[in-house]
């Protein structure tokens, strides 16, 4: 099982591996320092992108599980294998 998270950000899809906590982070104290760069790293690596974050962005984050074949490998909060969750201050 490999759980892949898309970021939508003002309607545009990256995509990027798990755990994702720590850009999440990253993200919303850029909002809530008035806007900030954060470098969103390339699914497969790469040197990655650098989106503005601003208060008023559209971010939303959706976990994506690949390849689970049975209920009992997917997680009880992904709620059949995915989970959105959506913030922007």
């Amino acid at each position: 099982m490999t759980i892949v998270n898309r970021l939508t950000v003002d309607g545009r899809d990256y995509f990027l591996p798990d755990p994702v906590t720590e850009l999440k982070n990253e993200i919303l104290a850029a909002i809530k320092a008035g806007g900030g760069y954060v470098n969103i790293p390339g699914l497969r690596g790469g040197t990655g992108i650098d989106i503005l974050f601003s208060p008023g962005t559209q971010v939303s984050w959706t976990q994506i599980d690949i390849g689970g074949d049975s209920d009992s490998d997917v997680d009880s909060h992904t709620d059949g294998g995915s989970a959105d969750d959506q913030f922007g201050l």
